[in-house]
């Protein structure tokens, strides 16, 4: 192991993005858990303790993580959350999408999807949605198969929330069926939006920009 990736492990990531707080216990504790997650509430933080780790993993010297089921989950949230913090509003946020997507992908096939808690899972869905790519409508069937897997695990305090996941899902399908791509990132990216494009930026409702936390 070389100095660098000696540095960090993956319960370092894991203990962090799943605290031991019992989030899961009602649908409204899951709800801001998610949304504190994945709406820019842990910005600070993750650039404050997590920039270098995040680094190494976009330069890959973190793959070794992928072996185990927990390592490869780590490096999932490294990979697909963690620049979304970093590097927020560059293109930087989504350098790392589709080596994400190929390790879920990996992962679901060689058994670690399954090895994991149900809220765990979600990050392999979350991953499979982000990444553009000509495969995307594929990976977009993948998730509503693994996401009834998800939701059949659910324990009773979350089954409430099983057509939330569904229509997310739907959400995100939709915008790739009609643009191919996810048009709130062409003004980052520089690239030219069509009039289409343009009237859907406008409204600011995007699926990955949720308004209020679930519950």
């Amino acid at each position: 192991m070389d100095a660098v990736s000696a540095k960090f492990s993956p319960d370092q990531v894991l203990e962090f993005w799943f605290p031991d707080d019992g989030f899961w216990e009602s649908g409204e504790a899951f709800g801001k858990w998610i949304h504190h997650r994945m709406q820019g509430g842990v910005d600070a933080h993750i650039c404050a303790r997590f920039a270098g780790l995040t680094t190494a993993a976009a330069q890959g010297l973190l793959d070794q993580w992928a072996e185990t089921p927990r390592g490869r989950l780590a490096l999932l949230l490294a990979l697909d959350q963690f620049p979304r913090s970093l590097w927020r509003g560059t293109p930087g946020a989504y350098a790392q999408d589709c080596k994400a997507a190929r390790l879920a992908i990996e992962g679901i096939e060689n058994g670690h999807f399954k090895a994991l808690k149900p809220w765990e899972k979600t990050f392999f869905v979350i991953a499979l949605g982000h990444c553009e790519g000509p495969d995307h409508l594929a990976r977009m069937d993948l998730i509503d198969t693994i996401t009834d897997e998800i939701i059949a695990d659910l324990p009773a305090s979350l089954a409430h929330l099983a057509e939330q996941f569904r229509a997310q899902n739907a959400r995100v399908r939709d915008i790739i069926e009609r643009f191919g791509r996810h048009p709130h990132r062409n003004p980052i990216y520089g690239r030219v939006s069509s009039p289409e494009e343009e009237t859907y930026i406008a409204t600011g409702d995007f699926p990955h920009v949720a308004k209020e936390p679930p519950g």
